[in-house]
């Protein structure tokens, strides 16, 4: 089953709300013929509407970093799913490492953030990867099956097909350490074969991207594996000629 591909930039705590304009309105015309190539930037909560009103009938989407799993509530500093798709924006990433690691991010909240986005229209990009030392003892497999039990906990199975699943090794990601393209498509091809066992048509829909020290460089090798259906990028996302390299390198 064809999938098109996606390249989601993650910017992380970068670009001012001046700044993700002028990026926008740069990065617009170098993608708009690339036909069959998904395009999405995960920004911060302050450049959401911007982006999202700039980008607004074009073929780039937005994507918040995070949200909380309620609606409303006495959660401050939060945002909810409701927020975010009022504002226009189309996807949020959840359970980025980063999340996991610095902010304590669980796989519990997690299973109730990714149907809390599913209920507001948002396509959830989840992100489930295995760090070093779980690499080095051979746990990648364990830890990737505990993750995709847990945060699609409450998910139905024929909702499988709305997700988008970023594979990043934490290892790789801002290291400047990529995971080879056996090593990539090998887990990737473990978390698809996990999906099936659920509901086998919906697994063959999700788009599956790999994330970690993805840039101009080595984009080509990883997009052109059959397994992965783009890419979660992070640091060659911000500027918009590595960027729009990587995109035009996912086109199939």
């Amino acid at each position: 089953m064809a999938r098109n591909p996606l390249i989601a930039g993650n910017w992380k705590m970068h670009k001012s709300e001046r700044q993700a304009e002028e990026y926008i309105q740069a990065l617009l015309p170098r993608v708009a013929a690339l036909e069959g190539v998904g395009v999405a930037i995960c920004a911060p909560y302050t450049d959401l509407k911007a982006l999202a009103d700039s980008a607004r009938g074009s073929r780039v989407e937005v994507y918040a970093q995070n949200m909380h799993q309620e609606d409303q509530g006495a959660y401050t500093g939060e945002v909810s799913a409701p927020m975010l798709s009022e504002a226009g924006v189309q996807g949020v990433v959840l359970g980025h490492s980063e999340r996991r690691a610095q902010f304590g991010e669980s796989d519990h909240a997690l299973a109730l953030k990714v149907p809390a986005a599913l209920r507001a229209g948002l396509t959830p990009l989840l992100c489930v990867g295995e760090s070093e030392q779980e690499r080095d003892a051979g746990d990648t497999e364990r830890r990737l099956r505990q993750q995709i039990a847990e945060d699609l906990g409450g998910v139905a199975a024929e909702q499988l097909s709305e997700l988008v699943i970023a594979y990043e090794p934490v290892w790789a990601i801002g290291t400047g350490r990529v995971a080879s393209p056996e090593q990539a498509q090998e887990a990737i091809a473990f978390i698809r074969a996990l999906l099936a066992a659920r509901d086998e048509r919906a697994a063959q829909q999700v788009r599956i991207l790999y994330g970690g020290s993805v840039d101009p460089d080595n984009a080509a090798g990883l997009l052109e594996l059959p397994d992965i259906d783009g890419a979660l990028v992070g640091g060659a996302s911000l500027q918009v000629d590595s960027f729009a390299r990587i995109v035009a390198a996912a086109r199939r």
